[in-house]
């Protein structure tokens, strides 16, 4: 069991340095070349029930590759699950753009609290998952209060050996366009390359690359960014009553035989 373990850490471990190794290359000619600046994400969701969980994400993002940071975000919320392939989200967070010239500079070009409610929906087509979000932001900043309304398609493939109910590795496409309801109405583009790796179902870490296009838009400049992404997935346990109920019913399924 133990060399089964070592094993499998070990080829986990080589997977992971072959795709920071090719990434790294890549990321080296285009920091040189384009600009590419850094966007980093932390999220961490907790399944409460089939249907309910909470969300809690942090973000930090660089104009140049992990250099000029310029902006930051927390949030978080409440998920809950209305069908199989429907979700409702409401949401809120924080979220801080600073001038650009270097790390954090003041004055700030945005400070702004928002809140979100969120409808996402799923379905498989074939070997491929579609996914659409449509999110209405809420926002509240010096400027007084602003809305936004945001629509993203994603479409993902899964595969490699399956484990449990899981694959190990995804590669996710989508777009996503921002409205307000001001003229000029489109506000902004924003475009994802994704490569995903879940080493447990717990967990799962993205690479990839992102283009943000801005249209007459101040609080982020739209740029090219490598995203780098940690999901931290948790279970709520069943409890002990619940196990001892389960019990008694198998107990009382077996003398009524």
């Amino acid at each position: 069991m133990k060399t089964f373990i070592t094993r499998k850490f070990k080829r986990t471990y080589l997977i992971i340095c072959f795709f920071v190794a090719l990434f790294g290359q890549v990321i080296n000619v285009s920091a040189q070349n384009v600009g590419l600046g850094s966007w980093n994400i932390i999220n961490i969701k907790y399944n409460l029930s089939e249907k309910i969980s909470f969300f809690g994400e942090g973000q930090l993002r660089s104009l140049k590759f992990y250099n000029n940071f310029h902006y930051f975000e927390y949030k978080g919320g409440l998920n809950y699950k209305v069908y199989k392939n429907v979700n409702l989200t409401i949401g809120a967070g924080n979220y801080q753009t600073y001038k650009e010239g270097g790390n954090f500079v003041l004055p700030k070009n945005n400070n702004e609290v928002r809140i979100w409610p969120q409808l996402t929906l799923t379905q498989s087509i074939g070997i491929l998952k579609v996914e659409q979000r449509y999110r209405a932001e809420f926002r509240l900043s010096s400027n007084g209060l602003r809305n936004r309304f945001r629509y993203r398609l994603g479409v993902s493939y899964a595969f490699g050996k399956e484990r449990a109910d899981y694959k190990p590795f995804q590669i996710n496409f989508s777009n996503e366009l921002f409205f307000t309801n001001n003229a000029p109405y489109f506000e902004r583009s924003r475009l994802l390359m994704a490569f995903s790796y879940k080493p447990t179902k717990a967990t799962n870490i993205q690479i990839g690359y992102l283009h943000q296009f801005d249209y007459k838009i101040n609080d982020e400049t739209g740029r090219n960014f490598l995203q780098i992404g940690y999901y931290l997935e948790l279970f709520r346990k069943p409890t002990k009553v619940a196990t001892i109920n389960s019990d008694i019913k198998v107990k009382d399924n077996y003398y009524q035989k």
